[in-house]
């Protein structure tokens, strides 16, 4: 395992690319591996010979890496597995260093961006492969580190508006589209979890309940959370929130996008209403937690996870379970943990018919580990062994 810094993307291979993936590669088989290891579910041996698998190579930690590909995404995978087993500290604490110089690095980037009056986009700042993410392994592995405060301190930034050209920006705003088949001409600003403003709150609000403070942390909550509340829509079954706002959509006061979507982790309800109930967890708000777990007990009605066909974590139902599973834990009434033995059947059935399937990668995501983990808290009473789950920024 030998960290690479600044080497030319071509030095690593395919292969190599892929193993360090916490989204699509082994890392996410590895992390089922350890869970399993430490509920007793599995052995320390298979284990380790995952983990010998991931961390043989060179890892990427230059500017591209993120908590779901690099040295971040090793470095969390060995969080997990020296929490259960001493072998691997040192290990961990050298990926950590590595860690750390890339904040540093990425948090001087971000600064000269600013300062040039450019906006900033989504592999600056997203959970994926942004600070975001960053943040989030570093309230794991460093939560009282001024580092970490630097990182909270560029995502208190990104909620205070910008003007262009006479238009007020959310500070997260990015000029690019969220997706190449979905052009959102003038830029836009993502809400979702994984790439925009729930992504952000739910940071900002872990942070406060873990007592990670820095000035102007909690006028950013407030921010972000009156930013839902003026989003949010009022739908059939349950509120909604689009999952993106375009210049448009600023102009007129409404969304374009005329119905809900998939009510999934990455975008949709699920994940929006999870970092809500976070916030209001913080800010000891009782009415908005109310809020928030309504909304989540309004979306896990068997008519919205009928129209639920993906079982990843990204976008379907592993993903889904899991997070009503955090909030359930975290909830005043018992009306979310009611639905779980449902969401838990149903999750079980539908990965049992498609475990046969040649179309399903292996990796966390979108893939068989990451079904797995979430059909491991099925089994067990208390939150995973290995905090996988702060990956997705739900606890």
């Amino acid at each position: 395992m030998t960290p690479d810094t600044g080497a030319a993307v071509e030095t690593l291979s395919a292969d190599d690319a892929v193993r360090q993936s916490l989204a699509r590669g082994p890392v996410g088989t590895a992390l089922l591996q350890i869970e399993r290891a430490l509920t007793d579910t599995g052995s320390w041996d298979t284990a380790q010979a995952h983990i010998r698998r991931v961390v043989a190579g060179p890892v990427d930690a230059a500017e591209r890496a993120g908590l779901y590909y690099g040295a971040p995404a090793l470095a969390f995978l060995l969080h997990a597995a020296a929490d259960g087993h001493p072998r691997y500290r040192r290990a961990r604490d050298t990926l950590d260093a590595h860690v750390l110089r890339l904040t540093r690095r990425r948090l001087t980037l971000a600064a000269t961006r600013a300062e040039r009056g450019e906006l900033t986009t989504f592999a600056e700042y997203d959970l994926f492969y942004g600070l975001t993410g960053i943040g989030a392994l570093l309230l794991r592995s460093h939560p009282d580190s001024e580092l970490l405060a630097d990182v909270l301190r560029y995502t208190v930034s990104l909620t205070r508006p910008r003007s262009e050209n006479g238009v007020d920006l959310p500070g997260w705003w990015v000029a690019h589209d969220p997706d190449d088949a979905l052009p959102t001409p003038g830029g836009h600003a993502n809400l979702g979890m994984a790439h925009g403003a729930a992504g952000l709150l739910a940071l900002l609000a872990l942070a406060t309940a873990g007592g990670h403070l820095v000035d102007g942390q909690d006028e950013a909550i407030a921010t972000l959370t009156a930013w839902f509340d003026q989003w949010r829509q009022d739908g059939r079954d349950s509120p909604w929130w689009p999952q993106w706002i375009t210049r448009e959509d600023l102009r007129t006061g409404r969304p374009t996008q005329t119905g809900p979507g998939r009510v999934s982790w990455c975008y949709g309800t699920i994940g929006i209403a999870r970092a809500q109930q976070l916030a209001a967890l913080a800010a000891q708000d009782h009415q908005r937690a109310q809020d928030a777990e309504n909304t989540l007990a309004a979306a896990l009605t068997d008519t919205q996870l009928d129209r639920i066909s993906d079982l990843g974590l990204c976008h379907g139902l592993a993903g889904i379970y899991q997070t009503a599973y955090r909030a359930a834990r975290d909830a005043r009434s018992s009306a979310l943990g009611r639905r779980l033995p449902a969401i838990a059947t149903r999750l079980a059935q539908h990965a049992t018919a498609s475990s046969t399937s040649s179309e399903q990668d292996s990796g966390l995501l979108t893939g068989a580990a990451g079904i797995a983990l979430a059909l491991e808290s099925t089994r067990h009473v208390g939150p995973p062994r290995t905090g996988w789950d702060t990956c997705l920024l739900i606890a």
